[in-house]
């Protein structure tokens, strides 16, 4: 149980997923806070390393709804056979992710995890975490069954501010560790996250190519 808790987990990821087809024309959007969050945003991405011209993830932002009773916003991750729901509140207190959704599932965190800190405290050598409550629950025709339930403990770390290029354009990143663990493994990703344009490299390793605001 507690294997399929975690392996749900490692597929946790923020900005990421949509169709092989080529993008509507629509005017650059324009955005400026520090963690982008206005609806309508949306970032395309490609695997490192992946042809350009392969069909990418997305990431979009659909808006305000509830999430178990919280006020929070959608963030839709799409693309190759992806679908997934995930449930934000971005704000002074940094970014907390309360859950996520697909069509068969629904994962809850409580408290939610928060995934960034206040702006004031995003620095080299800065650290944070905690530990959350995660409650799976299988989504069917007649309503939500319990499918598992555990603890989560997590710890994420800015190791370096740096400048990097991609597809996308060049952008002054941090680069962050974030650490997951269980009560039977372990595992350490990286992202790396711009200021007031979101993460130029996820957690699964996508890369920026294409973003649809200023």
């Amino acid at each position: 149980m507690r294997r399929y808790l975690m392996a749900l987990l490692l597929v946790l990821p923020a900005c990421a997923p949509q169709v092989a087809q080529a993008p509507e024309a629509r005017p650059l959007l324009r955005e400026t806070g520090f963690y982008p969050a206005t609806p309508g945003l949306e970032w395309a991405y490609l695997p490192e390393g992946e042809a350009l011209s392969s069909p990418p993830y997305r990431v979009r932002v659909e808006g305000p709804t509830v999430f178990l009773g919280q006020e929070v916003l959608r963030f839709h991750a799409f693309g190759r056979g992806e679908d997934r729901i995930y449930f934000r509140q971005v704000g002074p207190s940094g970014v907390k992710l309360w859950g996520f959704q697909d069509p068969s599932a629904r994962v809850a965190f409580a408290p939610p995890l928060l995934e960034y800190p206040p702006e004031a405290l995003l620095a080299v050598g800065y650290r944070w975490g905690g530990s959350t409550e995660v409650r799976v629950e299988l989504l069917t025709p007649s309503g939500q069954e319990p499918l598992a339930q555990g603890t989560l403990s997590y710890e994420m770390e800015v190791l370096e501010e740096r400048e990097v290029r991609v597809p996308a354009g060049s952008f002054r990143i941090y680069r962050i560790r974030q650490s997951y663990r269980d009560s039977r493994s372990q595992d350490v990703r990286e992202v790396w996250f711009a200021p007031r344009v979101g993460e130029v490299r996820t957690r699964e390793g996508r890369i920026l190519v294409e973003r649809n605001f200023q």
